[in-house]
């Protein structure tokens, strides 16, 4: 993972060193940061397809405004993986369409 170590004003602390799978790949990441971060720090860029066009979309707003880091998360579409905290075994996915949730019929 490549992440910042020090900075001159900014304090870093980090949570536990927990790992996670991307696109079936296990990576590692540390507990309560944002999985966009997680994903950043180990190289990942794309994060989503784009529905009609086909573009891809990665880290872009870092403040959940805007869908670029839309990905699928333990099974569930759209969530917006830079606000979203790193959890231990997490199996985080390239989203490739809109996103659609299973609706349960009671």
């Amino acid at each position: 993972m490549k992440l910042i170590e020090s900075h001159p004003i900014l304090e870093y602390s980090h949570g536990r060193e927990v790992a996670f799978t991307f696109d079936g790949k296990e990576l590692k990441g540390y507990e309560g940061e944002p999985i966009a971060m997680a994903l950043h720090a180990n190289g990942v860029q794309v994060y989503r397809v784009t529905p009609e066009m086909k573009r891809t979309r990665g880290f872009f707003c870092a403040i959940g405004k805007c869908s670029s880091c839309f990905m699928v998360v333990d099974g569930v579409p759209n969530v917006r993986t830079c606000v979203t905290p790193l959890t231990a075994g997490m199996k985080v996915e390239t989203q490739k369409d809109k996103g659609r949730v299973p609706l349960e019929v009671c």
